[in-house]
């Protein structure tokens, strides 16, 4: 008698995303300097037919929603979680600069150890390379 095999969650995330069809989801990351290049490479990656989810809060420039110094340590702490499940819903990442801090390294290091396949707008950036 054989039993099913049982799922991982990404697994079965894979399998759904197959079965409803979708395209590929690419994750922009990179830091919020280049948010300007973030936007020309969502257009670029869109034009493509990808799916494409990146960050939606640059918390280097001023906004009333982080001007308070510990409610914008406590919305970091919540943001990089949040990219962090970005990353696990996309099939590969796209890191844009031709500057890696060390959010950004850690996030390439997050997709690799989850065998994302990582791109990059300037490869001599990469700390694999």
């Amino acid at each position: 008698m054989s039993y099913p095999q049982v799922l991982t969650p990404e697994e079965k995330l894979a399998e759904a995303k197959k079965q409803l069809n979708l395209p590929r989801i690419v994750v922009i990351c990179g830091s919020t300097r280049f948010m300007t290049e973030m936007t020309e490479a969502d257009l670029r990656e869109t034009k493509a037919g990808r799916i494409v989810v990146k960050p939606g809060c640059d918390m280097k420039s001023p906004h009333e929603l982080w001007s308070d110094p510990v409610e914008a340590e406590e919305l970091k702490v919540r943001l990089d979680d949040l990219h962090r499940a970005k990353i696990r819903l996309a099939d590969e990442v796209l890191v844009v600069g031709d500057y890696i801090g060390d959010s950004t390294r850690a996030e390439i290091a997050y997709a690799r150890s989850l065998a994302k396949p990582v791109r990059f707008t300037h490869p001599e950036v990469d700390p694999d390379a």
